[in-house]
């Protein structure tokens, strides 16, 4: 089973936007095809994400949201991650470097630039970070 550690960014795409181009990954994650992990730091994250004005978002609906992707995802203790090699200036981006490296091997879906910028130094890790939903072989 593959291991992947999915960005905020994506998260929305996932469970916010329902956005077409992420429908397998929602549906490999709901028939536990992916070990999906997660952190409370990250999960504090997309929780403050979702909850922003911008999203409009009621919130019941905001909790069934971080209801349904706790229990898809395998949630690692933060304390318990290793410190990735690479550096992001924002530390929200930080904890999913260190989630993928921890986990490695895995996959690290990102549409962050900052996270995408580390690519080629992360598959040395046999971390394979990609913004490209029809990468990720299932």
């Amino acid at each position: 089973m593959k291991v992947v550690v999915f960005d905020t960014n994506v998260l929305l795409d996932l469970f916010v936007f329902n956005d077409f181009r992420a429908v397998h990954l929602k549906q490999a994650l709901l028939e536990k095809q992916i070990d999906a992990l997660a952190s409370p730091k990250t999960l504090e994250e997309f929780a403050d994400v979702i909850s922003r004005p911008l999203f409009s978002i009621e919130a019941a609906d905001q909790e069934k949201i971080l209801l349904q992707w706790k229990s898809l995802a395998r949630v690692l203790d933060d304390q318990g991650l290793l410190p990735s090699p690479w550096c992001c200036q924002d530390p929200d981006d930080q904890v999913f470097l260190d989630l993928a490296f921890t986990a490695k091997p895995c996959t690290l879906m990102s549409k962050d630039n900052e996270v995408l910028k580390f690519a080629a130094r992360a598959a040395k890790e046999n971390i394979f970070i990609s913004a490209d939903y029809k990468s990720l072989a299932l």
